[in-house]
């Protein structure tokens, strides 16, 4: 793998490669209280922490309660970024207080500020996850002749050294036994470079993290060849705070996670609505949003569970492998604390049997209009967006939601898009983006053809279908 070894200096200069948009660098004004936000708006992952927890104003809201009950004036300052190295080149500087990221750049943040005490950080909360590690996929031009990770040797990938994208390669292609290091040519891009080098072929693959495979597919300028999933790994997005700046001013970080709280309260409450504001405020396609927000998509919880952590820990060798990273302790840098305080104080309680449950807060339910049945079973329960609709309408399995859109194909209707999980790995996808097979009467959706292959591999019945042929032919 030929890559530029992250050396300190390349963290400095991050921000000038990786572009990001600052709101005001004004100094706040005599006795008003200062913090700044580091978030990536495209990275939907960390949205309770950034795009949706800004356009809601719940930390702001947060902090004028303090003011009215006679303490500090705040001013809050957010600095949107592509990616998380940049975020952390300013933690390390002093100059952001709270940043979310990725699992893997969560490790070189911890890494690179731990050895000044005024920047060191320290890791406060979740944002999303995904138990099994669908956050990070593999893409591919669409007339890619490739099938499986392994028809990648010696190929150029695309990829943000540093990044969760990139971590999940490196497993991948170990666990696809190409050597990481010299079976392929990887390039060190930001996802937008990535994404035109892919679509014009400079390069075979693109490795990111979301929203970018779900955008580049539904774009129509991708697809998807390997889901992260198949590493069954969790993979998550976190909060990090400068413990100097929480302990001069611990009630700001408690607003902020009290503030997250509302806002990851809000978005599985109301995930359609969120994905909306999430939209407008990332400027992705609500439909692409809506894929990783929406039911049954990310788990977003902001409890530090042990199973997190524990590949989290996994995730240390990783360090060694791009760069110079002084070593990590993650026990010490995990700091639950604050956010259980958080949930006392807000009144939610519960944090122990939260942080127990790896049952994502959000799943599609309701009644299928289709097939008049209640949906039950999340592994198989999908939505069709239909344009106008107040909401998504379910499907409680895949066979009734090719009858959803067959009927609201026959009537005219027109379809913004159609979701629903794996059915081997259990990842949210589009389903017209799907692999599908029919076995017998039943539809099975995959997210790539390695997916589908390994099936018919056991169950030999099986037999390739289109998605418009299976809507066609679909019978109740």
């Amino acid at each position: 793998m030929k890559f530029t070894r992250l050396a300190p200096v390349l963290l400095a200069v991050a921000l000038a490669a990786a572009g990001c948009s600052l709101d005001t660098t004004d100094a706040a004004p005599a006795g008003t209280v200062k913090v700044v936000i580091g978030y990536q708006s495209k990275t939907i992952n960390t949205v309770t922490a950034g795009t949706l927890l800004r356009a809601q104003g719940y930390l702001e809201q947060r902090l004028q309660r303090i003011t009215d009950g006679g303490g500090a004036k705040y001013q809050v300052e957010w600095q949107d970024y592509d990616t998380g190295a940049p975020i952390t080149a300013q933690m390390v500087a002093e100059k952001i207080d709270i940043g979310s990221m990725g699992d893997y750049p969560l490790l070189i943040n911890g890494s690179r500020t731990q050895a000044n005490e005024r920047a060191r950080t320290e890791l406060v909360s979740i944002t999303g996850y995904n138990p099994k590690g669908a956050l990070n996929m593999v893409v591919v031009p669409k007339d890619s002749p490739a099938r499986s990770l392994t028809d990648l040797a010696g190929q150029k990938i695309s990829a943000s050294v540093g990044s969760a994208g990139h971590g999940t390669l490196v497993q991948a292609l170990t666990h696809a036994g190409i050597d990481p290091v010299k079976g392929v040519e990887v390039l060190n891009q930001q996802p937008q470079v990535g994404a035109t080098a892919l679509e014009s072929h400079q390069v075979s693959a693109l490795s990111q993290f979301v929203a970018w495979p779900g955008l580049l597919v539904q774009q129509d300028k991708a697809a998807l060849l390997y889901d992260g999933a198949e590493l069954n790994v969790p993979t998550f997005h976190g909060v990090v705070a400068r413990r100097a700046y929480a302990a001069e001013h611990p009630e700001v970080l408690q607003a902020f996670l009290a503030a997250q709280l509302d806002a990851t309260a809000f978005l599985n409450e109301k995930p359609f609505e969120a994905a909306d504001l999430v939209a407008k405020g990332s400027g992705l396609p609500p439909e692409v949003v809506y894929l990783y927000n929406g039911p049954g998509g990310t788990s977003f919880d902001t409890t530090l569970k042990p199973e997190l952590i524990a590949a989290f820990k996994g995730d240390v060798t990783y360090l060694k492998s791009i760069g110079d990273f002084a070593d990590l302790d993650i026990d010490a840098f995990v700091e639950d604390g604050p956010l259980r305080q958080a949930y006392t104080e807000t009144g939610r309680g519960g944090y122990d049997s939260e942080v127990a449950s790896l049952v994502n807060p959000s799943k599609v339910t309701g009644t299928d209009p289709i097939c008049a049945v209640p949906v039950q079973d999340p592994a198989l329960a999908g939505e069709i967006w239909i344009e106008g609709a107040d909401k998504p309408q379910p499907a409680a399995n895949p066979g009734c939601l090719l009858r959803g859109v067959q009927a609201a194909q026959a009537q005219g209707k027109k379809i913004r898009a159609v979701y629903l999980p794996d059915a081997e790995l259990g990842t949210r996808w589009f389903a017209d983006k799907a692999i599908w097979l029919r076995e017998e009467a039943r539809y099975l959706p995959f997210t790539t053809q390695a997916a589908a292959d390994r099936y018919r591999a056991a169950h030999p019945a099986a037999a390739p279908v289109t998605y418009a042929r299976a809507v066609a032919e679909v019978r109740g």
